[in-house]
C-alpha cells in the first residue's frame, strides 16, 4: 500500500513540475524552479528553497503559476526554505547540499587611480569612478564604455584595488561559463548568492551577454538585486547602452539607469606621458606621440618593448634604436599631418584651404570626410582633430562627422570614398 502512494505521489510531482515547465520560460524553468525540492502532502503541495531570497524571488514572481497549477490538481501550495540540517534521500546523484567555487582572479596587477594616465575629456569619467570606490556615489549602476584599448578595463581594476569591503569582479565570458556551470553542475542557487554577497559587484565586457537571452534574465535579476541592496555596480562595454546589439531592450534600459560615462582613446599628451614613463626622454616621446596612434593596447605593447630593451640592454633609447626596435609600429603609423595632406591630393583641395576659413561647400564637405578619416583611424579626440584641420574646436568637429555620417547613409559614393580612405590609412 505504502509503495502505491509513493508511486501516485512521485506521478503527481512530475506531472505538476511538467505543467509548470509548460506556463514559465524555459530559461527562467531551468534557472529558477527546476533546482526547487517538491513533496506533496496532503492536499498541499510543499515547495521548498535552499534560501530565504529564492522564496522570495519564485514567490513574487510565479505565484500566479503555482496557485493556478496546485488548484488544478486541488491542491494548496506552501513554500519554506530547505531543513538546513542534512537529509539523507534514496535518490542518485542527491545534489540539495549546493557550493560554488569561485573563478580564480589575479590581483597582482590591479592598478590604482594614480597610475592612469588621464586627458581632459577623461577628467567626467575617472571622477565618477573614484567616487564610486569610495563608496559615496549616488548612482548605480556606473556604466563605463568606449573603444577596445581606451582603459575601460584598468578603470574597473582601479575601482576594484580601491574599494572598502568584499568586491567581486569578473569578465563579461566569465560570467556566461560560470553560470553555464552552475546549471549545468546544479549549484545555480550558490552562484546566485555569491554574485549577491558583495559590496561592489564590476562587470566587464557586457557586449558578450548579446545574443544570450538565459544570462540577461539572470544579470537583469543580478542588477535589480544589487542596487535594492544599496551594493555598487560597475559595468564596462564597447559600446553605450543603446548601440549595444543582440541585448534585451529591458537590460538595455536597466544599464542606463545609472550613470553612463565615455571613456576616449588616448589623446597625444598620454600617449607622450606613457612613453615618457617607459624610459624615453621627452624629445622622442613627443614625436613618438605623433607617429604612434593605435589604441591603448598596442601603445602599451610599444611602452613594454622599450621598458624591456633598457632592462636586458641596459643602455637608454635613442632615435636611432627607436627606429629599428619600432619599425614595424612606425611603418604602419602615419602622422596626423601627413595623413591629411595626402587626403587633400585625393579630395582635390589644398591643404592651406582646409586649415582656412574658407567655406565654400566642397571645402567643408572635404574638411568634415577627414575628420571622419582621422576618427576612424587614429583614435584621436575630437579637440586634437580639430587642430589638424585648422584648429577647429570639439564642437564644431562633433558637428561635422555627424553630417557626414548621415550623409553616408544617402551618398554610397562619399561612402564608398570614406570606406576607401580608411582602409588605407589603417
Amino acid at each position: 500500500m505504502q509503495a502505491t502512494v509513493t508511486t501516485k505521489q512521485a506521478i503527481s510531482v512530475d506531472a505538476i513540475k511538467n505543467e509548470l515547465s509548460t506556463r514559465i520560460d524555459a530559461a527562467c524553468f531551468s534557472a529558477w524552479i527546476a533546482p526547487l525540492d517538491f513533496e506533496i502532502s496532503g492536499n498541499c503541495l510543499i515547495v521548498r528553497a535552499p534560501n530565504q531570497f529564492t522564496i522570495d524571488f519564485v514567490s513574487s514572481t510565479y505565484a500566479n503559476v503555482f496557485n493556478a497549477v496546485a488548484t488544478e490538481y486541488g491542491m494548496n501550495v506552501r513554500m519554506c526554505v530547505a531543513n538546513i540540517a542534512p537529509v539523507i534521500r534514496k535518490t542518485a546523484n542527491d545534489n540539495n547540499t549546493q557550493t560554488y567555487s569561485a573563478p580564480v582572479i589575479n590581483n597582482n596587477d590591479a592598478g590604482d587611480f594614480d597610475s592612469f594616465i588621464s586627458c581632459e575629456e577623461n577628467a567626467f569619467v575617472l571622477s565618477a569612478c573614484k567616487k564610486m570606490a569610495a563608496g559615496t556615489a549616488t548612482f548605480s549602476p556606473l556604466f563605463i564604455y568606449g573603444p577596445a584599448g581606451c582603459g575601460k578595463t584598468m578603470l574597473a581594476e582601479c575601482i576594484r584595488s580601491a574599494s572598502v569591503g568584499n568586491t567581486i569582479m569578473m569578465s563579461g565570458a566569465q560570467f556566461v561559463s560560470e553560470f553555464a556551470r552552475a546549471l549545468h553542475d546544479k549549484t545555480i542557487f550558490a552562484f546566485k548568492d555569491y554574485c549577491r554577497n558583495c559590496d561592489t559587484f564590476i562587470l566587464d565586457d557586457v557586449q558578450v551577454f548579446s545574443g544570450k537571452r538565459a544570462t540577461c534574465e539572470e544579470f537583469i535579476q543580478l542588477i535589480l538585486d544589487l542596487r535594492n541592496a544599496g551594493k555598487n555596480i560597475v559595468l564596462t562595454a564597447n559600446a553605450a547602452p543603446s548601440n549595444l546589439s543582440g541585448i534585451d531592450h529591458r537590460l538595455q534600459s536597466l544599464l542606463a539607469s545609472g550613470l553612463v560615462a565615455d571613456v576616449v582613446a588616448p589623446s597625444r599628451s598620454v600617449r607622450r606621458e606613457i612613453f615618457i614613463k617607459a624610459g624615453v626622454n621627452e624629445k622622442i616621446a613627443d614625436a613618438l606621440a605623433g607617429r604612434v596612434m593605435a589604441d591603448g593596447h598596442v601603445i602599451s605593447g610599444v611602452a613594454n618593448k622599450i621598458r624591456a630593451y633598457c632592462d636586458l640592454m641596459g643602455e637608454t633609447v635613442n632615435e636611432t634604436i627607436i627606429e629599428k626596435l619600432l619599425a614595424d609600429t612606425l611603418k604602419k603609423s602615419k602622422s596626423p599631418i601627413a595623413m591629411v595632406k595626402a587626403m587633400c591630393e585625393k579630395l582635390g583641395v589644398s591643404y592651406d584651404a582646409v586649415c582656412g576659413n574658407g567655406r565654400a561647400r566642397s571645402l567643408v564637405l572635404a574638411r568634415q570626410m577627414m575628420m571622419v578619416v582621422l576618427k576612424n583611424v587614429t583614435g584621436m579626440s575630437l579637440s586634437e582633430i580639430g587642430s589638424y584641420v585648422g584648429g577647429r574646436d570639439h564642437a564644431t568637429v562633433m558637428y561635422g562627422i555627424d553630417r557626414i555620417e548621415k550623409l553616408q547613409q544617402s551618398d554610397l559614393v562619399m561612402s564608398a570614398q570614406i570606406a576607401q580612405l580608411i582602409e588605407e590609412y589603417k
